[in-house]
């Protein structure tokens, strides 16, 4: 972290126990420019900026421009406060450090065959970092997930088009079930 950062993570700090209902405004937020190499995959349409906010290994927001990406950041933070709220959790203090929280796999790895062949065939991957809570939304380009709902059909024959969320996990249980008959 540069010292300009430092000291805006400080800043923020401070600042932050004067009222404890923070919006984006109050979280020390770094904003960078991204490489984008032309010969990467054009399937991960990468966002030319990223912004996060600092000391946060578990939030970001990608954009065309700056702008964008901040808001995409902020409806992301939005996300997070009511995921946080329904579970009885306050929002973390501006300038404090989040670290990275691996969701469970239980249920991924009930199917890990199954979800090998499902990453190299559905997504068009060699490998693939999925969790209970991954959807094919993490995974997709399109606005919606029709064309890898059509996939799972022709190589699976389950229809998954009402799994709306994408839970791949979910769709697994499904596609097991349907395999074991």
């Amino acid at each position: 972290m540069t010292l300009r950062q430092r000291l805006l993570v400080g800043w923020k700090l401070c600042l932050s126990f004067r009222k404890t209902n923070w919006q984006l405004g109050d979280y020390p937020v770094v904003i960078r420019e991204q490489i984008i190499d032309p010969n990467s995959d054009s399937r991960l349409k990468p966002q030319r900026y990223w912004a996060r906010i600092a000391k946060w290994w578990v939030l970001g927001g990608g954009g065309n421009t700056p702008e964008e990406a901040m808001q995409d950041l902020a409806a992301r933070l939005e996300d997070m406060r009511i995921a946080r709220n329904s579970d009885g959790k306050s929002m973390p203090r501006p300038g404090r450090e989040v670290p990275i929280q691996f969701a469970s796999s239980d249920r991924i790895q009930a199917h890990a065959n199954l979800t090998d062949d499902f990453v190299k065939q559905v997504l068009g991957l060699d490998w693939a970092l999925i969790t209970d809570e991954s959807s094919l939304w993490d995974f997709r380009t399109e606005e919606k997930n029709g064309l890898l709902n059509a996939r799972i059909g022709i190589i699976y024959g389950v229809n998954v088009s009402d799994i709306t969320s994408g839970n791949i996990a979910e769709i697994l249980d499904r596609i097991a079930t349907k395999l074991e008959r």
